[in-house]
This record gives C-alpha cells, sequence and structure tokens, in this order.
C-alpha cells in the first residue's frame, strides 16, 4: 500500500489537470469536477456535447442533498459535513472524511476520521477498505449515525459506501451500486474505483465459496 505522498509524487501536473468527473446534478444542471494544483475544483459544464472549450464558470451552488444509504449511513459532499444544521437534523456522530484538502469542522461536534483519497483511477481505493469499514461498523455499534464524504459527494465516498455494502450486506456490486446510486443520484465513481468494485465482488465470491467447500 503506498502512503498519500508516495501516490502524490507519481503522477505529473499534467496528469492531475487532465482527471476530470462529468456530473449531472438533481436539477439537470451539467458540471465538471476537475483537478487542479492538487485541490478539485467544480465548474459549470461550457458545452453540453463533448465539455471541450474554455471560459470555465465557477459554479458556487451549494449541494446539501444527503443520501440516505441506511437509517444510520449516509452519503454526501463536504458542504454537508459543513453544515451543522443539516448535520443535526439528521441526527449525525460520526464523519468519515475522505476529501483531499477538506479540514474537519465541527471537532467538538462529531467523532472524526479522516483520510485523505486522491479521486484517481489509479489511486488504489480498495487498500483504505477495511480502515474505513471498520470506522463505519464503529459507529453503527455505537448506535450513532455516519456521514461518508469526499469533495462532491461523487466519486470516492460512494464507492466506498458501494464496498461497504457489498462486505457488510453481501450484495452483488449491481445491487449495492443501485441502491447508492437511488440514494443520490449524482454519483458516478471514477472507471478506475468502478474496475476494483468488479475485483473486489470476485475476491468477496472466492472467500464465500472457500467457506462453503470448510463447512460441506
Amino acid at each position: 500500500m503506498h502512503s498519500l505522498g508516495e501516490e502524490i509524487k507519481g503522477f505529473s501536473k499534467n496528469k492531475l489537470r487532465k482527471q476530470c468527473t462529468r456530473v449531472t446534478t438533481l436539477s439537470g444542471k451539467r458540471i465538471i469536477e476537475t483537478w487542479k494544483d492538487s485541490m478539485v475544483h467544480t465548474v459549470d459544464d461550457p458545452d453540453q456535447t463533448d465539455g471541450a472549450g474554455c471560459g470555465y464558470v465557477q459554479d458556487l451552488s451549494v449541494d446539501l442533498q444527503v443520501g440516505v444509504i441506511k437509517p444510520w449511513l449516509l452519503l454526501g459532499s463536504q458542504d454537508v459535513a459543513q453544515d451543522l444544521h443539516v448535520l443535526k437534523k439528521y441526527k449525525v456522530t460520526h464523519i468519515l472524511n475522505v476529501a483531499y484538502g477538506v479540514e474537519n469542522v465541527f471537532p467538538n461536534e462529531f467523532t472524526y476520521k479522516k483520510i485523505s483519497i486522491l479521486d484517481l483511477p489509479e489511486t488504489d481505493i480498495a487498500s483504505f477498505f477495511p480502515e474505513c469499514f471498520g470506522f463505519i461498523e464503529q459507529a453503527e455499534m455505537q448506535e450513532g449515525v455516519v456521514l461518508v464524504h469526499c469533495n462532491a459527494g461523487v466519486s470516492r465516498a460512494p464507492a466506498l459506501i458501494i464496498g461497504f455494502l457489498m462486505h457488510k450486506d453481501k450484495l452483488s456490486f449491481a445491487r449495492a451500486f443501485s441502491l447508492v446510486k437511488n440514494s443520490r443520484p449524482a454519483i458516478c465513481p471514477n472507471p478506475g474505483f468502478i474496475e476494483q468494485l468488479h475485483k473486489y465482488q470476485d475476491y468477496l465470491r472466492k472467500q464465500t465459496a472457500v467457506v462453503h467447500e470448510k463447512t460441506d
């Protein structure tokens, strides 16, 4: 498992600039999430066909849509994590912050776990599963409510929750993805994360087959 510092060194600035995720919001507006100077930037999509063009305008709209995966498991953006009113409304007690460059805002109000993960297809997000799943399960055991968030709540956080549902509830990738998508329609994990989740599904199925062989 590589450290975050090693991951960052492994990518050129050009590669970081090229990485982007197109998102269609609940209102139908199209935006682009892109990396620049190791920070994520959300901008309006200037071209509704292929995204080419220039003259980006920063999108300053606030995304407070909360995906309720389970009564005690929530998915959202950094905006949700920074809005105390919304957090209190959903009775949040634990916050898993997997954003890059986003600090924990209310350290005296909630139990936090912060893991900076880059939203790049090459990022080994599966290597973070044990630590993240452990924190989510801790919140459940303490009868709390956990919010999982990244920057836009579109790629990293949903990928982790999809993996968690596959691990915890023994769901297939398709079923877990559908559940999360229905709860927060804007999700769109990058292609690398999708590929890793498919491999994780294969791994879980092999593990289950081994257990069945031992009990037969």
